[in-house]
């Protein structure tokens, strides 16, 4: 849907084809007020979705606000291997490296089934927020406060999945305006972008089972950079790299030997 139509069938409460059918609804105070106000926000570049208060993922409706990054149709890729890895392989443990809205964690609780799921993030009103959604869709995912691993204990986990901040530091303020308003917890990479990759790679073998996975989303022309990260690590082995809808290599696959 449009941006307009979103708005719209958000303040009538009905879907899009309702939208066009009822042409002789009128408005209240109340929606005028609503739409005025929400217009006067966008114009200000603020996102549709922040406004609105949701957005949709993998099928789903997912609340978000200020503290979460507005889910991307990209990261719906990572979720997409990592059902089919889980069902491929029988996983039980999983954790969701840097949760934010829940997005990631969620999606694979509903689609996936016999899976034991933790969500981490450094944020504490995003893991309410990730919580929220949880309860919305009726899964059951185990919250923590943690700056990466930081927090975790000792876990052995089946597979980790991350969609990690990777925008280099120097290009946040460049791009649309529209990021101005996400937090920058979750865009900032470091100065070229990497930072957490070299993190969560240095630090995942210990937290993952032998033979256990590691799926990574990746941001356009990292792929090289992150293989380099990969090779010196020497603990984790590249098994795949998966391409997105516009053919961009996007989710990393790499494997802890047995």
């Amino acid at each position: 849907m449009t941006e307009t139509e979103l708005l719209f069938t958000r303040v009538l409460g009905c879907d899009r084809m309702a939208l066009y059918l009822n042409k002789d609804r009128r408005l209240n105070r109340d929606e005028v007020n609503f739409i005025s106000s929400a217009l006067k926000r966008r114009i200000k570049s603020e996102p549709i979705q922040y406004i609105l208060g949701k957005t949709e993922f993998m099928g789903l409706e997912f609340k978000v606000n200020e503290a979460v990054l507005i889910p991307r149709p990209e990261t719906e890729i990572l979720v997409a291997t990592a059902i089919e890895y889980a069902k491929r392989e029988k996983f039980g443990r999983i954790l969701d490296l840097g949760t934010g809205s829940g997005c990631i964690a969620v999606s694979l609780a509903k689609y996936s089934t016999d899976l034991e799921i933790d969500a981490s993030d450094i944020s504490g009103r995003a893991l309410e927020t990730a919580g929220e959604n949880a309860s919305a869709h009726g899964v059951g995912i185990n919250l923590i406060r943690s700056d990466l691993f930081s927090a975790l204990g000792y876990k052995e986990y089946a597979m980790i999945v991350s969609n990690p901040p990777y925008i280099m530091s120097a290009e946040i303020g460049k791009l649309q305006p529209e990021l101005n308003y996400e937090p920058a917890l979750a865009l900032d990479g470091g100065a070229d972008g990497l930072d957490f990759y070299r993190r969560i790679i240095r630090e995942a073998p210990d937290y993952l089972k032998n033979g256990g996975w590691l799926l990574l989303e990746i941001g356009f022309g990292q792929k090289p950079g992150i293989e380099k990260i990969f090779l010196g690590s020497g603990r984790l082995e590249i098994a795949g790299i998966i391409k997105d809808y516009n053919n961009l290599d996007r989710v990393v696959a790499a494997r802890k030997a047995d």
